[in-house]
């Protein structure tokens, strides 16, 4: 019998709630005995099976011997995810987020933290979903020497620009990708361009080790469409390149339809790394869903456990 490995999760939304129901068989598989000790919801928490109000996060990661600590809250810009998380890392229980917004404004620090408990930060739910394109930038194409990024990593926006290419009008589009569940009640940040930048801003961090938080976004919403040539696809594609430090672009881009971008349809996202002499490597898929997020926290989970790293890398 293996030795059992407490887990403490943060959120219990439907990413959450997802990740609670699939640890502990996904961890058998692997032959790991994941145990879910603790889920604390925003003034809640649960231990064994009630309710009751929160107790000191350092406290309950002491006591339980938590080995990880799963975020799957909000990126609403509260700062206790980022508190959380370093409570956490000093506690020495390894990280596995889906939460972006820490990620952004505080990666340095928790870079820094990480390296000193030598434990790890993996945040593939939070840049892809159950899409490993965060895996590939974090170690896969280590010494490749990527040159560019370049992905449509923001599932609404290919499922809105289809639809409109197929005779909806914007708002119809946006309404029938809220409908199916792919769209956000606000898809605003969608529209913008201000999820693929953030999603690229941390790919670029993990490539490069561009500080999110003094890379610069700048990006074309989705409003008056241009015109696109035949045998094309607009799509919203994120950019960046390491001979443009701290800079990611989002721009509309007519890509051919025989292309990874330009052959997506619906909500598929798709990342392509340009590795100079080793060519280029596009990774493409996953679910973007609730329960691929969850999944995407579970492999992030397993890869903590098994795999002897430290910090982002």
């Amino acid at each position: 019998m293996s030795t059992p490995i407490p887990i403490v999760l943060a959120g219990h939304g439907p990413v959450g709630r997802a990740y609670a129901e699939l640890v502990a068989d996904r961890g058998r598989r692997h032959g790991l005995d994941l145990r879910l000790v603790a889920v604390r919801g925003r003034d809640r928490q649960r231990e064994a099976g009630e309710w009751e109000s929160l107790s000191d996060l350092p406290e309950l990661l002491e006591r339980t011997g938590a080995a990880v600590f799963a975020q799957a809250v909000p990126s609403d810009g509260d700062d206790r995810a980022a508190r959380e998380a370093l409570q956490a890392l000093d506690a020495g229980a390894h990280v596995v987020t889906a939460t972006k917004s820490h990620l952004l404004a505080r990666w340095t620090e928790l870079a820094g933290a990480a390296e000193r408990a030598g434990r790890s930060v993996r945040i593939s739910g939070a840049t892809g979903a159950a899409m490993p394109a965060g895996d590939l930038a974090r170690s896969v194409l280590r010494g490749f020497d990527v040159d560019e990024v370049a992905g449509c990593v923001n599932g609404t926006a290919t499922f809105v620009l289809d639809r409109v290419a197929d005779g909806a009008d914007l708002a119809e589009a946006v309404a029938e990708a809220q409908r199916a569940g792919i769209a956000e009640a606000d898809p605003s940040q969608d529209l913008s361009g201000g999820d693929a930048a953030t999603k690229l801003r941390l790919i670029s961090a993990l490539l490069w080790g561009w500080d999110p938080a003094r890379t610069r976004a700048e990006t074309e919403p989705i409003a008056q469409l241009p015109d696109v040539p035949a045998g094309h696809r607009l799509r919203q594609v994120a950019r960046a390149r390491r001979d443009e430090p701290g800079v990611v672009r989002v721009v509309l881009s007519a890509e051919p339809e025989g292309s990874p971008l330009g052959s997506l349809r619906g909500p598929e996202k798709a990342v392509r790394y340009d590795c100079g002499e080793a060519g280029q490597v596009t990774v493409s898929g996953g679910r973007s869903s609730p329960r691929g997020a969850a999944l995407a926290m579970i492999k992030d989970t397993l890869g903590a456990v098994l795999e002897a790293t430290t910090g982002f890398r």
